[in-house]
């Protein structure tokens, strides 16, 4: 049996039958995805399926189908095209991400932006929009609804990300907005969609998107300690990305919020992070004054309050196979990360 994208996050079913459903609605998926990213000129195929051809965790649509469990018709239609529209949107934000951060690398490929230029990542990203917008239609207008204010807040995280602390602003609690508008957000309608089009309650639907809300975080903030913790390839990127692209991240943030410019260790790794890590050495000596830096663990303490968090939410949901897999979705979280 081959590999799926489920397993690529290291997420392990205990259930059989369980696992057979979500394996067969993410072939589906993977099926729908290639099928909306065709278009008549070539050249726009070709763009439109450049990310997705470097692979992904599909965590979103993992999401939705695992969620629609808690309804009766787990397997209907509109499960799989709701999975759909929360893939080609995140996808659809890779592209103009990778414009906005001038990325070079996605997933060990070349990104757009790298491979055409500026412009076509750009168009490429809008035209997936419009893909999702177009699939999405088909759900009914509470979720053309529901997928647009999804969208603002994307956008909205975005631009706060792009115009950073204003002055008097705490820095952690502006990044930690952004991660919850720019994350949170989409993959907390990805369990909204999924418990909803499989017919949930509305109280389930609530709890299974505050679920992911909050599991949706947790995930962004273990990928902030992965990029100081991981060796070479664990992560999917070389550690210490973030740090040598100068983006703010969870254990930084949290270490400047602290520092004793008067400890010899908080100065040092202070004059580090203030300069250029694009310098091998310098970048090697940050990661390690971080891995054994107290603000490393507060940040992987975090980490765990979200999962536990997120783990709490699950008590108001069904006991079954279902409900187990969130929960293993809860440690995965914070095994990734410590």
């Amino acid at each position: 049996m081959s590999t799926s994208p489920a397993e690529s996050l290291g997420f392990e079913f205990v259930d059989a039958a369980l696992e057979s459903r979500v394996r067969a609605g993410l072939e589906a998926v993977e099926r729908a995805l290639r099928d909306s990213s065709q278009s008549e000129a070539a050249f726009v195929t070709e763009a439109a399926q450049h990310v997705m051809a470097a692979g992904g965790k599909r965590f979103r649509p993992l999401l939705v189908l695992l969620a629609a469990e808690f309804g009766p018709s787990p397997s209907a239609t509109e499960v799989v095209d709701s999975a759909v529209v929360v893939e080609l949107t995140h996808v659809a934000t890779l592209y103009h991400d990778d414009v906005m951060d001038e990325a070079a690398l996605r997933r060990g490929a070349s990104t757009a932006n790298a491979r055409w230029d500026n412009s076509v990542a750009i168009l490429t990203g809008d035209w997936l929009f419009a893909r999702a917008s177009d699939l999405v239609a088909s759900l009914g207008p509470e979720a053309v609804r529901i997928q647009a204010r999804t969208f603002g807040r994307l956008v909205e995280g975005q631009i706060r990300e792009t115009l950073g602390v204003t002055e008097g602003q705490d820095p952690l609690a502006h990044y930690l907005s952004v991660v919850a508008d720019k994350t949170g957000s989409l993959i907390a309608t990805s369990a909204l969609f999924g418990a909803r089009f499989a017919g949930a309650s509305e109280e389930i639907q609530e709890t299974l998107r505050a679920f992911g809300e909050e599991i949706g975080a947790a995930f962004q903030l273990a990928d902030d300690i992965l990029d100081v913790t991981s060796e070479s390839g664990q992560s999917g990127k070389t550690p210490g990305t973030d740090l040598r692209e100068g983006v703010p991240t969870l254990p930084v943030l949290i270490f400047r919020a602290q520092a004793d410019s008067t400890d010899p260790v908080d100065a040092r790794l202070l004059e580090l992070l203030d300069s250029d890590l694009t310098d091998d050495a310098r970048l090697a000596e940050t990661l390690a004054v971080l891995r054994e830096h107290p603000s490393l663990r507060q940040a992987e303490d975090d980490v765990r309050r979200r999962a536990d968090e997120a783990r709490k939410l699950l008590e108001d949901l069904p006991v079954g196979s279902a409900r187990t897999a969130l929960e293993s979705l809860c440690d995965l979280v914070v095994t990734r990360s410590v």
